[in-house]
C-alpha cells in the first residue's frame, strides 16, 4: 500500500484542520480504489525532538510574518521556523518532496510566501497552496498533486 508522508505545523489550528481534512479524503479515495494512496502526518512544534527523517515526503507550512509588504521589507517569519529547521535537520531536506503553502489571500504578496521561501531556500518545489482551512476542493486538487509527485510508492503500512 503506496503511502504520503506529510510533515506540517500548525500555529492557529488551520494547517492541522486541513491535513486531518486531506487525510480523511485519501481514506475515502482509498476506500473506492485500493491504488489510490493513505496520508501518514506528522505534526512538528517546538516539542518536537529533531530526527532524520527516513521517508520521502512533503512540507505543509502557513505563513505568518511580521508585517510590511512581504518582498522588500516584512519578511522576517514568526513561529514556524521550527519547521524550516527540522527540514534543514541533517539530510532531511533532501527527503522533502515538495512544500504546500496556506495563508490568507488578503495579504496580498504575503499570501503563502513562506512556502515560496522555503522552496527557494531549501532547493524544493512550491506545488500549490490553499487559503486558510481550505476547502473540498483545496483537498481533491492538492490529493492528486501529492500524488503525482509523490515517489514512496513501495512503503507499506
Amino acid at each position: 500500500m503506496s503511502i504520503i508522508h506529510i510533515l506540517f505545523i500548525s500555529i492557529a489550528g488551520n494547517t492541522r484542520s486541513f491535513t486531518q481534512d486531506l487525510q480523511d479524503y485519501a481514506e475515502a479515495q482509498h476506500a473506492k480504489d485500493t491504488t489510490n494512496p493513505l496520508i501518514s502526518l506528522k505534526e512538528i512544534s517546538e516539542e518536537t525532538d529533531f530526527e532524520s527523517e527516513t521517508d520521502p515526503y512533503f512540507a505543509f507550512v502557513p505563513t505568518y510574518l511580521d508585517g510590511g509588504n512581504g518582498i522588500d521589507n516584512g519578511v522576517k517569519e514568526l513561529m514556524t521556523n521550527v519547521l524550516g529547521e527540522y527540514i534543514a535537520y541533517k539530510d532531511n531536506r533532501k527527503l522533502c518532496l515538495g512544500v504546500i503553502g496556506s495563508g490568507n489571500r488578503n495579504f496580498g504578496l504575503q499570501y503563502c510566501l513562506t512556502a515560496k521561501r522555503y522552496a527557494r531556500d531549501y532547493g524544493f518545489e512550491y506545488l500549490d497552496n490553499y487559503e486558510l482551512r481550505g476547502t473540498t476542493a483545496d483537498c481533491a486538487r492538492i490529493y492528486e498533486t501529492l500524488k503525482k509527485n509523490n515517489v514512496d510508492q513501495a512503503v507499506s503500512k
